[in-house]
């Protein structure tokens, strides 16, 4: 009887609920992942990661995730209005001076 009503109860929650729960859980990737995404090596995220141009979890020293907007805010480049300009959204793809700015420091 008590599995019965715990089936009610789900059912009248609605998927609506479960919907917004989706919205506001916050999606976490690996490095291979976040490498897929940005289409760019897996070894590119982590130099990216050690260098502090990406923010990233370090849930031990081997597990690392990273989330895809705060990274994607990271690598933003600082786009001015200038001259009533639009802004523009940016690629999310990693330009040259972003994959080789280690070296030319």
């Amino acid at each position: 009887m008590a599995a019965g009503q715990k089936t009610k109860n789900r059912e009248t929650a609605g998927p609506d609920s479960s919907e917004q729960a989706k919205e506001k859980r916050t999606d976490y990737l690996t490095a291979r992942q976040l490498a897929q995404v940005l289409q760019v090596s897996e070894s590119t995220v982590h130099r990216l990661r050690r260098a502090g141009r990406i923010p990233a979890i370090l849930l031990t020293d081997r597990l690392i995730r990273f989330n895809l907007r705060d990274v994607q805010k990271a690598l933003r480049p600082a786009y001015s209005n200038r001259d009533g300009e639009e802004e523009q959204e940016p690629n999310p793809q990693l330009s040259f001076e972003d994959m080789f700015s280690d070296f030319n420091a």
